[in-house]
């Protein structure tokens, strides 16, 4: 298996940067229903979309990830992110596009799970550069469990505790080909960081809660 090589970051914050530490399911919904996302609107573009799925412990809430499967031509093989695909033309909307994909990828059903909100759309990078693809990112919370079920698409799936997520413990750097990205190790250190496009959804989705990653400033 190649070796992911990490580096702490330096001058990472000695706390979470949400003023009430990890947020609640509560906060949660109470912020993305008063978020208005920005959403870009140019049809000529392709389309993608992915779920954040939000589900509720006692300890906190997580969210569910996948580590994408390793397959010759894709961009992102092997890369962590959340369920999710392009657009296809029986697609009737990007939000169908987020529920389809994360059944197909993971067996989850979330035609009848809690919609929460949007995050704002964000374009596709790979390799360093962008893309004209437009990726929307919708955030569900499963209320009740269902057994996760990978297709052939994900290598695993795995559940992260959103205190783990803000630990400063687990802020690394990333180094890619294309320079050293911020980064959250969430699993086995060869295999589970997150960076690039799916951090990036993260670090608007914690804007919205009004938090910042460990060692990032408030986004403007």
């Amino acid at each position: 298996m190649r070796f992911v090589a990490l580096h702490r970051r330096s001058g990472l914050l000695g706390r979470s940067l949400c003023s009430a530490g990890v947020p609640s399911l509560e906060l949660i919904r109470s912020a993305l229903q008063g978020h208005r996302a920005k959403v870009v609107r140019d049809p000529a573009r392709p389309r993608a979309a992915v779920a954040l799925v939000v589900r509720e412990r006692t300890s906190g809430p997580e969210l569910l990830f996948i580590e994408r499967a390793r397959r010759r031509g894709d961009p992102w093989s092997g890369h962590m992110a959340f369920p999710g695909g392009r657009m296809e033309p029986s697609d009737g909307s990007t939000r169908m596009v987020a529920e389809r994909e994360t059944e197909e990828e993971v067996g989850l059903a979330l035609a009848e799970a809690e919609r929460l909100g949007r995050l704002d759309d964000l374009q596709g990078h790979a390799k360093g550069r962008p893309l004209a693809l437009v990726i929307a990112a919708y955030v569900y919370h499963l209320a009740q469990d269902q057994v996760l079920s990978t297709n052939h698409e994900v290598e695993q799936a795995l559940w992260v505790p959103v205190g783990r997520l803000l630990d400063p413990a687990h802020q690394v750097d990333y180094p890619s080909a294309t320079g050293r990205y911020p980064g959250i190790l969430v699993g086995d250190p060869e295999r589970h960081i997150v960076w690039g496009l799916t951090y990036r959804f993260l670090e608007l989705f914690f804007a919205v809660l009004g938090c910042s990653l460990p060692g990032r400033g408030p986004l403007s």
